[in-house]
Order: C-alpha cells, then structure tokens, then sequence
C-alpha cells in the first residue's frame, strides 16, 4: 500500500495547505502532550527544584534537536522540488545521498553534545544544586542523537512529496508510549529526571520505526546501490540549503540559551516557572508549524512546477488562516492557562503559587502576540521553499538580537517581565526581516524564470 503521497501543484492552495497542515497539527499537539507530560510528572512527582533541572537542559536539548531539523528540513526542500518537477531519477539519488550526509552530521554531532555539554551549563550559569540533574538528562538525550536524526530525514522526506498522515501516526504512538514510559520510569522506577529522558528516547524510537516502512514503500523513493554513492553535486546543493537553516536554529536556541541564563540568575520558583511557561509555549507553537511545514511543501512543490501564481495564492490564504487559528489558540490558552499550569507543579501552597504566577505572566504575554509568530513561520517557510535559506538565517540573526539585548537590558530595568518581553520582541525582529525576505526572494525568481523564458522562446525563433 503506497503512503499518502501528494502533489501540491494542482487543486485549490488553500485546501491543499489546511488539509495537509491539520494532520501535522495533531501530530505536533501529541508531540507537545509528552513534553508536557514530561514536566507534569517531572514538576509533580519530584517536585519544583527537578522541573527547574528541567528547564536547565531544555536549550541544550533544543539547540541539538534545532541543528537535527535544520538539516532535515533543508533535505526535504531539494526532495519536494524533484518531485514537483517529476524527476524521479534524480529524487533517489537525493534521497540515498541524504542518508549518508545525515549518517555522518549525526554522529559528529553526538560526539560535540557529550563533549562540551558540561561547559554549556556552566556557561548558562546553571544554579549548581541543577547541575547534577540537568546533566543526567541531557547524557541520555544525547544518546539518542541518532534516533531524532533518522526520525527527522524519514518525517521530512515524507512531508515533502506531501505526505503529512505517517508523522500524524508516529507521533500519537509516540505520544502514547511515552506517557506511558514517563509514569513508569520516574513513579514506578524511581529513576529520577533520567527516566523522564529514557522515556523520549524511547518514544523517538518508536516514531522512527513508523516512518520507515511508509518510506520503503514509496516507490519514488525506492534507492539502487548507486544511489548511495556520494554525488558532490547533490551534497552541495543539499548543504547550500540546510547550512543556513541549521545556523538560523543554532541562533535562535543560542538567544535561547541566553535568556536562560539570565532566568538562572532568579530563584530557583522563578526558574520552575518559567519552565512550565516555556513548554506551554510549545502548545502555542502546536499550529504555526504545521503552517510552517506546509508551506515549505507547498511552495517548493510549486517552485519545481514553476508555478508562481500558485505560489502567490497559497501564500495569501495561508497568512489569514494562520492568523485566524493564533486567535483562536490564544483565546483558549488566556481561558484555560492557570489551570493547564497547576497540572505543572507541586510543592508548598505559596511555591505553587508562585509559580503558577510566573508561568501565567509569561503565556499571557506569548499570547497576546500570538499572531506575529504565526506570520514569522509562513513568510520564513515560505522563503525557505522558494530555495533562498540564507534570509531567513538573517531573520535568525535578528531574533538573536531582540531576544537576547531585551533580555540583558530590561531584565535589569524592569525584572522579570523583561524576560517574557523578550521572546515576544525576538518574533517582531524576524518578521521585519521575513516579510522583506519573502517579497524579495519571490520577484527575484519569477524576474529569473521569466528571463529564462524569453531566452528559450528567443533562441526557438533565431533557429
């Protein structure tokens, strides 16, 4: 039975992108379920000081996991364009050369995290009574490196030729078992903090054991031997478009990592609240990038086809529904949010309340400007898609910038709240440059494509 493949060149854009965007939506909200879960029987069973472990690891778990995507990500706009253009010849030798470079990134990459992860954390000025358990966590995550890696190729390969359903399966499956997992190993076991970790990894694995058979079965995707051997040709062009996707998330988990560790500099309430604000943040990203994969697929698809009235047209319908959606998530979350927080923590009634207070203030905040990270990931997904990854990198640069200079100066002038301003201040940054990005890289490639056109039509006529 042959996957869910689908060409985004004909039929109506806006039923294309919200059809193969609402299946990576769940996917995502199941994704987002077991990094909540891991935190609610994290902040729950072992208490405040283990959630704020927690919030410790997850920027140099991120900044891992970010390099991981960008690559993947990077892949998959090469392998949707060779669909799009119906080469198929040329899509399993992309296909089987991805294999090799993301074999390669991955162990090299293992090998760096263990390396210099102790370094990082003291880097973030990482309070030393977390650093123990920080590190427990971030040793098994490492572990798994390998796993994320070939669960991202075999996700992004899928979502290219539009295939959005099989990441939908992995990831409720995966949800599932870690759940699961999280409930045995930290209740049952009493492994601490690292079992939450083992339960990712686990759930990871289970994920990429889904996609895998999908990804056999698609017979454009069906590699020769040949189709491994390394074409310098094909590694460059795959580098030229991941390089700059895996910086821009290097950039952006490095002001990530930033902000934590002027949030580590507070006490050790503050710090577990503004983790929990930080994994509902996830919830609040649940739609925007499924928007953003979406329109990765699509516009590339497009590009291949050269198609750029469609492009023009997806790209409008996706911006208002995205918009639309970050209302509706936002009007929820301000309802719902104290009481999806308390599920976070335990402790004294004046350390949960005051956590809960912390974590609230930020998502308030988050939502309020839901809306401009909704639009950040369909003009940055969207430039990404028509092959330019270097400015969306730069849009990295500016969210770099915003984040990390509201963090350090007005967390010195007005506390706290100058460290939710900031992740708010870094999406008003990037999508300054975004949309100027998208407008630019458009108007360019058609003023290509159309000059390549006359040539043809002037070279037929001269004949």
């Amino acid at each position: 039975m042959q996957p869910h493949i689908k060409k985004m060149t004909e039929g109506s854009p806006i039923r294309l992108i919200v059809t193969f965007a609402l299946p990576l939506m769940l996917g995502n909200m199941f994704q987002q379920l077991y990094s909540v879960v891991d935190s609610m029987v994290i902040g729950k069973t072992l208490g405040v000081s283990s959630l704020a472990a927690l919030g410790a690891s997850s920027w140099p778990n991120w900044i891992i996991i970010g390099m991981v995507q960008g690559l993947s990500q990077g892949i998959s706009i090469l392998l949707a364009r060779c669909f799009g253009k119906g080469d198929d010849k040329e899509l399993r030798k992309a296909f089987g050369n991805s294999i090799v470079l993301s074999g390669v990134f991955a162990a090299v990459l293992m090998v760096l995290a263990n390396l210099l992860v102790i370094p990082v954390l003291h880097l973030l000025d990482t309070p030393q009574e977390l650093i123990a358990p920080a590190l427990s966590y971030l040793r098994v995550a490492f572990s798994g490196i390998i796993i994320i890696m070939a669960y991202n190729l075999l996700a992004a390969s899928l979502r290219a030729l539009g295939d959005s359903r099989t990441p939908l399966y992995a990831m409720i499956g995966a949800s599932l078992v870690n759940v699961v997992l999280d409930l045995l190993f930290v209740r049952v076991f009493s492994w601490g903090i690292a079992g939450a970790a083992w339960a990712t990894v686990a759930a990871q694995t289970f994920s990429m054991l889904v996609c895998l058979p999908a990804v056999l079965r698609i017979n454009q995707l069906k590699t020769a031997r040949s189709d491994f051997e390394p074409d310098r040709r094909l590694i460059r062009r795959m580098l030229i478009l991941s390089t700059p996707m895996v910086l821009q998330n290097f950039l952006i988990a490095g002001g990530g990592m930033i902000v934590q560790s002027v949030a580590n500099t507070f006490s050790i309430t503050f710090i577990a609240g503004f983790t929990a604000g930080a994994k509902l943040h996830g919830v609040l990203e649940i739609a925007t990038s499924s928007f953003g994969f979406a329109m990765t697929t699509y516009v590339a698809q497009n590009m291949g086809a050269r198609r750029f009235d469609r492009i023009h047209s997806g790209v409008r319908s996706a911006i208002w529904a995205a918009i639309a959606t970050a209302c509706v998530i936002a009007a929820v979350m301000l309802l719902l949010g104290r009481t999806i927080i308390s599920g976070f923590v335990s402790g004294t009634p004046e350390e949960t309340a005051a956590t809960i207070d912390v974590a609230y203030r930020y998502l308030a905040i988050m939502c309020y400007c839901l809306p401009v990270l909704y639009l950040l990931y369909v003009f940055r997904s969207s430039t990404q898609g028509l092959g330019n990854t270097f400015l969306p990198m730069v849009s990295a640069v500016a969210e770099l910038i915003m984040r990390t200079g509201s963090a350090l100066i007005l967390a010195d002038l007005i506390g706290e709240t100058g460290l939710f301003i900031a992740e708010v201040a870094a999406w008003f940054g990037a999508d300054f440059v975004l949309i100027a990005s998208y407008l630019y890289t458009v108007r360019k490639v058609e003023n290509e494509y159309n000059k390549e056109m006359e040539a043809n039509l002037n070279g037929k006529l001269a004949g």
